[in-house]
């Protein structure tokens, strides 16, 4: 498959336009980002109690319907958040790490006015067994407060590579203090190098206007350290999307690199329909995928913006950009015409 780029228009609401055709469907892998990737599990605590009591849950892999279960049983002692009424009206959350993004929360109902809540409740996972094995499991204890103020009674972070999945016992475990490696987020998923560059409309200067839209070009070199689900490696393939649009007409990808953690893509994209005053709200989100019959495993990625968390005045939760990505953008945005070259970590989304 060449490499030479593909095109597309960038469509929003207020520019319909029609894609320019390129030259072939390029494969290309969508990015997000890591620093903020695990403070969110802990978004919405306002709580300032101290970690306390214990919880007794299970762990097992059902191999038949390739299935994650966390049997929680109960907790015992926990903190007491509301002094005055002496109540606590507890859950339990579990979240798989660093893949927050993809596999999702799962959260056991709420007992009311507890510090010794029963559940004996399960909750599944939908995962292959090789790619839990690269996963943690945190697993924390929370206060449900109706206004939304949660309080964080304790955690419990365990790593999935060294479980003992003999083990299917019910055993209780300490809750702990938040971990630091989670307030801090560290999370090495690898790193991309790319170049962007912006054409204004008609600073080609040949007639007539040349380009008559704007375009961003997008050229993804390659990918250092990723994630290794495999003892052959990894298949990986960049998505990319330039949001608010997720259309079709917006959707690329590179080929995929077999059994290869630093693939060389060398693949360029070029999305034309670009206003200048579009590049303070749209968004180009890369994103690093394993490839599989099944189902992609999402790896990590990036998103090129101003980092705002608005786009056409509305608020979206992708307008997320690290510092570093933020500063790349705008780097691009100052200097028309001219490739701008970036090393950026690759995080959860």
């Amino acid at each position: 498959e060449s490499d030479t780029a593909s095109e597309i228009s960038f469509q929003l609401s207020r520019h319909k336009k029609t894609p320019s055709t390129g030259s072939h469907s390029s494969d290309m892998a969508s990015v997000s980002s890591v620093s903020g990737s695990v403070l969110s599990v802990y978004s919405g605590d306002f709580g300032s109690v101290d970690a306390q009591g214990t919880v007794e849950f299970a762990l097992d892999y059902d191999e038949k319907n390739r299935e994650f279960q966390v049997h929680v049983s109960q907790c015992k002692d926990l903190a007491v958040v509301d002094e005055k009424k002496g109540r606590s009206d507890p859950y339990v959350k579990t979240y798989l790490l660093p893949d927050k993004a993809r596999m999702g929360k799962r959260k056991t109902s709420v007992k009311k006015r507890t510090v010794n809540p029963i559940y004996n409740e399960v909750l599944r996972y939908k995962i292959e067994k090789m790619v839990l094995l690269i996963q943690k499991l945190n697993l924390s204890v929370w206060h449900n407060d109706p206004l939304g103020r949660n309080s964080f009674l304790g955690e419990i972070e365990i790593d999935l590579a060294s479980w003992d999945w003999s083990n299917r016992k019910l055993n209780w475990y300490p809750l702990k203090p938040r971990s630091l490696s989670a307030v801090n987020g560290v999370d090495h998923r690898g790193v991309m190098s790319l170049s962007i560059k912006y054409v204004p409309p008609g600073s080609l200067g040949k007639w007539p206007k040349n380009p008559p839209s704007g375009e961003v070009h997008i050229w993804v070199k390659d990918v250092k350290d990723l994630l290794q689900l495999r003892p052959s490696g990894v298949d990986s393939f960049v998505k990319c999307y330039v949001l608010p649009d997720t259309s079709k007409k917006s959707y690329q990808k590179t080929r995929v690199i077999k059994r290869d953690t630093n693939p060389v893509f060398n693949h360029t994209i070029v999305y034309d329909g670009f206003h200048t005053e579009d590049l303070k709200d749209a968004c180009v989100e890369l994103t690093v995928w394993d490839h599989e019959k099944l189902t992609n495993h999402f790896l990590g990625g990036i998103r090129l913006g101003l980092g705002t968390g608005l786009s056409y005045g509305i608020s979206v939760d992708w307008m997320d950009s690290t510092q570093e990505e933020v500063a790349f953008w705008q780097e691009m945005m100052l200097a028309a015409n001219e490739w701008i070259e970036g090393l950026l970590p690759l995080r959860s989304l």
